[in-house]
């Protein structure tokens, strides 16, 4: 009677145990916030306009990006080239493609240190930021310009989490407001919004006014935050995450609206994106996103019939 209490007793630890190892884990891939997400979106579909990222499809998937030694951190599309740029953090370098994927041109970037991520601002001028020492950094290009030096280039440091490696992942820019979005990675994983930088009118007073919400922005179910697009015509943003395979459409609260999952048998993937680090969207709808190393996507939504 006494082993049969004991075996009892043994199997009612082990079934805890494993319930609060279940709960641990689910807690850190955020599978609880994520699942009231999606019971919700079922019960409740949103009734304000919304990208549908779930009825996005892969019609490029994992194309690989020929010519490069290092891998690509980070997207943005330029308007005015009809291209991408993405940038390299070994042997930096700032990357035009095509929208199919290929090589257009490669520009050194000097004194960088560790660039992250690239955004387009307007015609020839983009942002780069610098993950380590949280530099933000505003550059200029010609048709034949073959290298950028940092120390030339206006350029500003928050000074918000200096020498972490888990900083300024990703840039977003809203055209219209003048407002850059910020991704910090994680610990904590945040969204900052930057008006006064770049510096628009040089005859103007430089004011830079930097804001956060951490309340907000802890209600993200995903782990980590890779890269962020910004969509003017709705005025929601775009937040990928790799280590969670996902994107989330979020309104001008903040509130998630739709995601787009990047997980085999998903969109029409026929694989796992295995580490996606940047994201970015045409002015037709389309995304593209890379990861690493050195892979290429492109996401569309069907055509009605």
């Amino acid at each position: 009677m006494r082993r049969l209490f004991r075996l009892k007793f043994l199997v009612l630890i082990a079934l805890v145990a494993a319930l609060l190892a279940l709960g641990v884990w689910g807690q850190k891939h955020r599978l609880f916030e994520r699942g009231w997400f999606n019971l919700q979106a079922w019960l409740h579909p949103v009734s304000h306009p919304s990208m549908a990222l779930n009825d996005y499809q892969v019609v490029i998937e994992g194309k690989v990006i020929d010519g490069l030694s290092a891998d690509v951190s980070a997207l943005t599309y330029d308007p005015v080239r009809k291209s991408l740029f993405t940038v390299t953090n070994k042997d930096s370098e700032l990357i035009e493609m095509s929208l199919d994927g290929r090589i257009l041109r490669r520009i050194a970037l000097v004194g960088f240190g560790d660039p992250e991520a690239v955004e387009f601002i307007s015609a020839d001028t983009y942002v780069i930021s610098d993950e380590y020492q949280q530099r933000l950094i505003k550059v200029h290009l010609e048709d034949d310009t073959q290298f950028v030096d940092a120390a030339d280039a206006e350029q500003m440091t928050l000074g918000l989490h200096i020498g972490s490696n888990t900083g300024f992942e990703g840039l977003a820019y809203d055209i219209k407001g003048r407002r850059l979005f910020i991704a910090k990675e994680r610990n904590p994983m945040l969204i900052y919004e930057v008006q006064g930088f770049p510096h628009v009118k040089a005859e103007k007073s430089y004011a830079v006014h930097v804001v956060n919400n951490p309340k907000r922005d802890a209600g993200l179910f995903v782990r980590d935050l890779s890269s962020l697009q910004y969509d003017e015509r709705s005025g929601h943003l775009l937040a990928l995450s790799d280590e969670s395979f996902l994107v989330i459409e979020l309104d001008v609260d903040g509130r998630p609206l739709s995601t787009l999952s990047l997980r085999k048998g998903r969109q029409g993937l026929q694989k796992t994106v295995p580490q996606a680090e940047g994201i970015a969207m045409d002015d037709d709808g389309t995304l593209y996103l890379v990861s690493e190393p050195n892979l290429f996507y492109v996401f569309k939504k069907p055509t009605a019939p």
